[in-house]
């Protein structure tokens, strides 16, 4: 596969890319000054810092970092969902923070392999730090070469929230565990005026339950090979969309949920105004505690058939990660201390007690003031596991799968078009 991460590459990929004056204002500098020349400076280029899950813990963990160095002075630039755009550019101009919090995923699986990043599996070993990791978690950020892109943080659960208050009032009495049950209990829910699931159909949340609901005949080995290669066409695959197909035209999903996103998703659900959703950790913490109350989280009902005998969830140890970039190599003294510090056990476990963020390190502390966090931390035997297909599908088709599942979402669809338009996401890597 090319790499994304060209000069080439970069000025076509959007808009605005081509100049640093198309760039946004990041906590008072532009990007392409980020790095600091000064050695006592550490850059750190995150997601935290605004309205994601875990940002006053963070920005509270910025400052014991500081008082603890004051040598060090920290600067903190913070970016959404554009952050790995920022900081390609701010790659090209040689002018990019010394530390990158981001989640492995579309474009940063490619920043190892083109010198965006570098491989921080000796630095894990030197720095001590290798139990203090999940298994799991350090081959999700291992790549086929062996290389550690970066050091693992943010973990997350993924199963299916359920509130039994407004299931209990349409007159469904359990938790539906199959596809018939589903159905029975949507159009149910639909006569006393309650969307059944909801999920941004035109976004990653959509993107990633209808990839759970297409596994649903899938061994985990599969799946694999689907998302990495784009082969819609085996037999488990075909009778996965035609499941989802069959789920979406008995009016399972909200109305018009082609167009919804994870906003519209966490807000219909906290209103009450739909009865389920597929919710990662981050959207689990924030339920408020009136409709926690009421929910319980399980697994996505199965069908006759399917290759799991349990309804199924998605794990994911690559939420977040702390890389290290070349700038980040010429301060590596202030890395090191930096890493070792939100490694520290108090830093994790005040992640968890906080923010009720899953971690990928290992620890003691229990998400006690999220309650559907921890639920879903119990889930065992209960439920199956199936792929998330994050590191598997090509950068380049990333987006296109989005508007891939904003067409899949669309009531009437043909599973012929569901695969048709899921092909055609690949053709463009």
């Amino acid at each position: 596969m090319r790499s994304p991460l060209t000069r080439r590459g970069l000025l076509a990929a959007g808009s605005g890319l081509a100049a640093a004056t198309a760039l946004p204002a990041l906590s008072g500098c532009s990007a392409l000054a980020a790095a600091d020349s000064d050695p006592d400076t550490l850059v750190v280029h995150t997601q935290l810092g605004t309205t994601a899950p875990g940002s006053p813990t963070y920005l509270a963990a910025l400052d014991r970092f500081r008082k603890e160095n004051p040598g060090i002075r920290v600067r903190s630039i913070v970016n959404g969902d554009d952050l790995a755009q920022v900081y390609e550019t701010a790659r090209l101009a040689r002018k990019e923070a010394d530390v990158v919090m981001v989640n492995l995923y579309d474009k940063t699986l490619a920043w190892t392999d083109v010198g965006a990043t570098v491989d921080v599996k000796d630095q894990l070993d030197a720095w001590g730090l290798r139990e203090r990791v999940l298994p799991a978690a350090l081959d999700a950020w291992t790549d086929a070469r062996g290389r550690l892109r970066g050091f693992p943080y943010f973990a997350t659960n993924w199963p299916v929230a359920y509130n039994r208050s407004l299931l209990e009032r349409a007159g469904v009495d359990a938790v539906p565990t199959t596809g018939d049950a589903l159905i029975a209990a949507a159009r149910r829910l639909r006569a006393k005026g309650i969307a059944p699931v909801t999920v941004g159909g035109n976004d990653w949340t959509g993107q990633k339950l209808l990839a759970q609901v297409i596994q649903t005949f899938l061994t985990e080995d599969e799946a694999r090979h689907v998302y990495t290669t784009g082969d819609f066409g085996g037999r488990g695959v075909r009778e996965g969309i035609d499941y989802f197909v069959a789920l979406r035209d008995a009016g399972v999903f909200a109305d018009k949920v082609q167009g919804l996103t994870s906003d519209s998703m966490t807000t219909q659900f906290n209103t009450r105004a739909a009865a389920v959703e597929s919710a990662m950790s981050s959207a689990l913490a924030s339920v408020p505690q009136g409709v926690a109350r009421h929910t319980e989280v399980g697994g996505w009902p199965l069908a006759e058939g399917a290759a799991h005998d349990r309804p199924t969830i998605m794990r994911a140890y690559t939420l977040i990660g702390l890389w290290i970039s070349p700038n980040g190599v010429k301060k590596l003294d202030h890395v090191e201390k930096f890493v070792r510090f939100m490694y520290r056990p108090d830093t994790v476990s005040r992640f968890i007690r906080e923010s009720g963020r899953d971690m990928a390190l290992r620890s003691t502390t229990v998400s006690s003031g999220f309650p559907l966090v921890a639920a879903a931390q119990r889930l065992g035997s209960d439920v199956s596991q199936v792929l998330l297909p994050d590191l598997y599908v090509p950068p380049t088709a990333s987006q296109p799968l989005i508007t891939a599942t904003s067409t899949s979402f669309t009531r009437g669809t043909s599973a012929a078009r569901v695969r048709a338009a899921l092909e055609a996401a690949y053709r463009s890597a």
